[in-house]
């Protein structure tokens, strides 16, 4: 009962007692403020001294009984004073921040610098694994082959049966979806060089760029990301071990090193769908294809289709590295990372994949 905020009249004085809080006040509320209304002019002293907690609320009610001026009589504990001391230092009306505006040029400024720091960043990174390399090319002894190979199985032996399924559904589907244009032109011998050149210099490649981006890379890039959080890369810092050599090296090179095998595995299993449908849809024998297939798709395409495949597992290791390490002990900073490094690896891979494809527009092109 001695909690509820009374209000009492004395002689030349205004008493309040109780605690004055919001959660207190708020069954008496109207109450309450009527009687302030109607006594702070009978009055010029008030007692606050009996009060047994203040907060914000009923601060911020007595100010403006007191029409936002101290009373020229005041008796109050020195805590209660400073809550009535940081309500009178507010501004009567908080002003509400104008919403952005949207400019196209600050937008575009802003991912061009963005873009500029990752770039630098990478740039850096890439000159520390060269430094790296050096370094294991005069001790051997320290070549971390236990890390390197986990991660060739990690990324590429368990990627196998998620790029096949892949690859002969895509072989089925642009089959399939040829062998109905060719039959109108009478051009069926031609499902041979189409299923080949695309899926073996072009799709095999970009294909399995972007599933291992997603599965991957991504994987890598939340690893690194789940260290920082826990720390575990500041204290390989401390024992003096080096987190490039350790962490970012053997993952670079491992998908460097598996991604060709997964192109080359992802294009013979893709061709054996985009065989099986011409079969059904063509009635073309699959000793045809195999017979014809060295003919109508030289061998450059095969080591172009290669050679993408080492470019595209490069850039993924590093950009999925490079934004692991810029992770920041939250959760948040950890699936924008993730995030991302995906975005970004498959972007890169498109760009190189479209410069590769401008240099190497003359090479391995079947003779008609």
């Amino acid at each position: 009962m001695n909690d509820i905020p009374r209000l009492q009249v004395e002689p030349g004085k205004i008493v309040l007692s109780g605690q004055w809080t919001l959660a207190a006040m708020l069954p008496h509320l109207a109450e309450l403020q009527a009687d302030l209304a109607t006594l702070k002019q009978t009055s010029r002293h008030w007692d606050l001294s009996a009060l047994s907690r203040l907060d914000s609320a009923a601060a911020v009610l007595l100010w403006r009984v007191w029409q936002q001026a101290w009373p020229p009589g005041l008796d109050v504990q020195p805590l209660h004073r400073q809550v009535i001391e940081r309500v009178a230092v507010l501004p009567d009306e908080i002003e509400v921040p104008a919403p952005p505006s949207f400019r196209l040029i600050e937008v575009l400024g802003r991912l061009l610098l963005k873009a500029v720091v990752n770039l630098r960043g990478m740039l850096t990174l890439f000159g520390q694994l060269l430094f790296d390399l050096a370094y294991l090319f005069r001790h051997p002894v320290d070549v971390p082959w236990r890390e390197f190979t986990a991660n060739i199985y990690k990324a590429g032996a368990q990627a196998l049966p998620v790029t096949a399924l892949v690859g002969f559904l895509i072989g089925v589907t642009i089959s399939y979806l040829s062998a109905l244009q060719l039959k109108g032109f009478g051009a069926d011998l031609f499902i041979v060089n189409i299923l080949g050149i695309s899926i073996i210099r072009e799709l095999g490649p970009v294909l399995v760029a972007v599933l291992v981006a997603g599965r991957s890379g991504s994987a890598m890039t939340a690893q690194i990301g789940v260290m920082r959080v826990t720390e575990e890369i500041d204290a390989l810092s401390t024992m003096g071990i080096s987190r490039t050599l350790r962490i970012v090296l053997p993952k670079i090179l491992g998908l460097t090193a598996a991604m060709p095998l997964l192109v080359l595995w992802t294009s013979f299993v893709a061709l054996f769908g985009g065989m099986l449908a011409a079969l059904l849809q063509l009635d073309l024998s699959l000793y045809y294809f195999f017979e014809n297939l060295p003919r109508a798709v030289p061998m450059a395409n095969l080591l172009i289709g290669l050679g993408k495949g080492v470019l595209f597992g490069f850039v993924i290791a590093l950009v999925a590295c490079h934004f692991g390490l810029r992770v920041k002990p939250n959760t948040e900073s950890l699936s924008a990372n993730t995030t991302s490094a995906v975005v970004t690896a498959i972007t890169a891979v498109i760009l190189v994949d479209a410069v590769f494809a401008v240099l190497t527009r003359q090479i391995g092109m079947p003779q008609l």
